[in-house]
């Protein structure tokens, strides 16, 4: 159906970003952030209006419909502004420093982030969502922005002198924390205990509505569980991982999550769907099933993967970003129900059951945001564990799940004719890393090659076609175009990435992109004074600040990442300058880590692996041989994360690993078979052809490590 437009379009439309040409016919004039945009700004001496948001965020759905499509406020917007439009997604640099100013004028931060700021870049005034309209002490945009022009023109000085502390302000804090004690077990201890503190016993997860998944925390907390055998933590990583699968956050007719719950029961859902989350998420599922072996949890990965593999992968391998939580201007339309829809799709019988176990109410269970009446559509969610729900039907556990799998195949017939979300389907170099990692790890632990061809597919595409001249990687790609300097984030998800690929498919051109990828981002983007990673490469200079943090937010970060790459490269090689590295980026940012460290859990994963112990294991065989995929796939049921693995094939003379492990050269099949060679702190043990000897010497009792590596840096 063509599409019509009340407004003519505005300078938006050349733009490549979803979230920018959802904004393409507003009659704002939107600036992409430009030099030219910046001039404009200098030469009519304008303030800057700078809008950040993302093509699948609700509220900033919200702000374009109240305001960026009214025509009263844009006329107002014009004359007062040079408006700047930036995808979070696309620029996740200037998002993070303008974050940072509005935390710290406000005290909060989000979506949509809406600063004012001079036409150098200096912000004097930072705000979330703003209404139209005045309401609840909130500001609206018809009376701030006529405020913000008579100070701009009365009160100049005053502005000039607020935006210029601001700067100074951020500027100050950035570029790295004074190091501060030395990280060691006892850091990992005070980690644990933080988060012992903020879980929900009732519900799982930590903290209180809304709850975010963070999964980074629970793959700490199964470390933590596997150093120190402490029962509570695996037992608060079982309790989160199956009350989200029981919750709303989860969708139980298409599969995969759901941005966050907006309760502490996991009931109600926002409901965008993230790719990181599913990356993420799968990982943290995937290594409670390596550790427990319960059913539930490989089966949820799985899920995950149909939905990653069926609905947000492009024909030319990437991944898609993003989901919307909106279809047909309503939040969750696409996945909520009413009663007489699942009736009608179910028939009575089927209905009852669905009825019963998902917990559907006549009157709904969904409610409408603002007023909290009850909408008559309904989240499905299970009620209790489908063991509970089969006794009380008298059915076995097993004859249920059949039976709520074939209605859940019907509920999906029905809702794929409904209007969808919308896709974000720009592919994101930093998030297909997380998505590479979670498949090949998945095709490690599930014994499917075909998540590992997928990764694989994704990788090549990525390592391909999201370059640019000189070889380095681009950040964005949609439509044929690749554009954006890497991130941090880029090089350190994507070799995460890399290092599982190679683990799950063995070929070692996977590990020798990890290594040259991981030699450009120290050479570009490592701080030299203070150690550590900068957000940013040396010389991106249309930002005002570089920022370096390693705080692990929803997504982990790219220091933190970085610093568990460096480990496990290091070990792969036999460098220990890698190792070094890595020690550095602890002691960049001891200080904070030792102030919260339950902010840095993926970072406390990296220092679980320095501190010990940490294998590597070389398996010497022939690859197609089932002595060899015996061994490999006892090795991969267990759950020992910290240990770096590789193969060794036999039948070559000089095979390529040997070139980029050089100490694999000597190694050996013995008497013909699959053999393991399993060294730990840097000694090896005595080479064994039994998957079961094997496994005796990866689980050698954590106090043996020596006391001299329990403080790490």
């Amino acid at each position: 159906m063509l599409q019509t437009h009340r407004h003519k379009p505005n300078r938006l439309l050349k733009e490549r970003s979803p979230y920018l040409l959802q904004h393409a016919y507003n009659p704002v004039d939107w600036h992409p952030w430009t030099d030219e945009a910046f001039e404009k700004a200098r030469r009519e001496d304008k303030p800057i209006f700078l809008s950040i948001g993302y093509s699948t965020c609700h509220w900033c759905h919200v702000m374009e419909r109240e305001s960026f499509e009214d025509p009263d406020v844009a006329r107002l917007m014009n004359e007062t502004f040079v408006s700047i439009k930036v995808d979070r997604e696309e620029r996740p640099d200037i998002d993070s420093a303008y974050m940072q100013v509005c935390q710290m004028m406000t005290g909060t931060g989000g979506w949509p982030l809406t600063i004012i700021m001079t036409p150098d870049k200096r912000p004097f005034f930072a705000a979330t969502y703003l209404p139209k309209e005045s309401r609840f002490g909130r500001v609206g945009m018809m009376e701030l922005v006529p405020y913000i022009k008579e100070l701009w023109e009365t009160r100049r000085e005053e502005i000039e002198g607020r935006a210029a502390q601001a700067l100074a302000v951020l500027q100050a804090v950035v570029p790295g924390e004074a190091e501060g004690d030395k990280i060691g077990e006892e850091t990992l201890k005070r980690t644990y205990y933080q988060l012992l503190r903020l879980f929900d016993e009732r519900h799982g997860g930590f903290g209180v509505a809304p709850k975010f998944p963070t999964p980074h925390n629970l793959t700490f907390l199964l470390r933590y569980w596997k150093r120190y055998d402490e029962a509570k933590a695996l037992e608060m990583v079982e309790k989160t991982l199956q009350a989200m699968r029981r919750g709303g956050i989860y969708d139980h007719v298409g599969f995969g999550f759901h941005r966050y719950s907006t309760d502490a029961a996991w009931v109600v859902p926002h409901f965008e769907k993230m790719l990181y989350d599913q990356a993420l998420i799968a990982v943290a599922y995937i290594e409670a099933y390596q550790a427990t072996g319960k059913k539930e949890y490989r089966e949820t990965a799985r899920e995950i993967f149909t939905y990653v593999l069926r609905d947000m992968t492009a024909p030319e391998g990437g991944f898609y970003s993003a989901e919307d939580a909106d279809s047909d201007g309503e939040e969750g339309k696409f996945y909520v129900w009413t009663d007489d829809e699942i009736r009608r799709a179910l028939g009575e019988e089927k209905a009852e059951l669905v009825i019963k176990v998902f917990g559907i109410q006549k009157e709904g269970n969904f409610r409408e945001e603002a007023t909290r009446a009850k909408t008559g559509r309904n989240i499905l969610y299970l009620q209790q564990p489908l063991s509970e729900a089969a006794a009380e039907l008298r059915i076995s556990e097993q004859e249920l799940e059949g039976r709520l799998e074939e209605a859940r195949q019907k509920l999906f017939e029905v809702r794929v004719r409904r209007v969808h979300p919308f896709k974000d389907d720009k592919i994101l170099t930093d998030w297909n890393g997380l998505m590479i990692a979670a498949l090949a790890k998945g095709a490690q632990v599930l014994n499917n090659p075909q998540y590992a061809e997928a990764a694989g597919r994704a990788a090549e595409f990525i390592l391909s076609r999201m370059r640019d001249a000189a070889g380095r990687l681009l950040h964005r790609y949609r439509e044929g175009e690749a554009a954006v300097p890497a991130f941090l984030d880029d090089y350190a998800f994507l070799t995460w990435g890399l290092i599982e690929l190679y683990e799950a498919t063995f070929a070692p051109h996977y590990l020798e992109e990890a290594l040259a990828l991981n030699n450009t981002l120290v050479e570009h983007f490592w701080d030299d004074q203070n150690g550590g990673l900068y957000f940013t490469a040396a010389g991106a200079a249309d930002i005002p600040v570089r920022q370096k943090d390693a705080y692990d937010g929803a997504i982990p970060s790219g220091n933190s990442v970085a610093m568990l790459n460096l480990l496990r490269l290091g070990r792969m090689t036999a460098n220990s300058e890698l190792e070094e590295k890595a020690a550095q980026i602890g002691r960049a940012f001891s200080a904070g880590v030792i102030e919260s460290p339950a902010s840095y859990t993926q970072m406390m994963a990296a220092l679980d692996f320095a501190l010990g112990p940490a294998y590597e294991v070389v398996i010497a065989g022939d690859p197609q041989a089932a002595d060899t995929q015996e061994m490999l796939t006892a090795l991969r049921r267990r759950f020992i994360p910290n240990k770096v693995v590789l193969f060794r094939p036999t039948g070559e003379e000089i095979p390529e690993i040997t070139q980029v492990a050089g100490f694999t050269r000597e190694l050996s099949a013995r008497e013909g078979k699959a053999t393991a060679y399993v060294c730990r702190n840097y000694h090896c043990e005595i080479p064994t052809t039994d998957a079961s000897e094997m496994l005796l010497l990866l689980s050698a009792p954590n106090g043996q490590v020596s006391a001299k590596r329990r403080v790490y840096v």
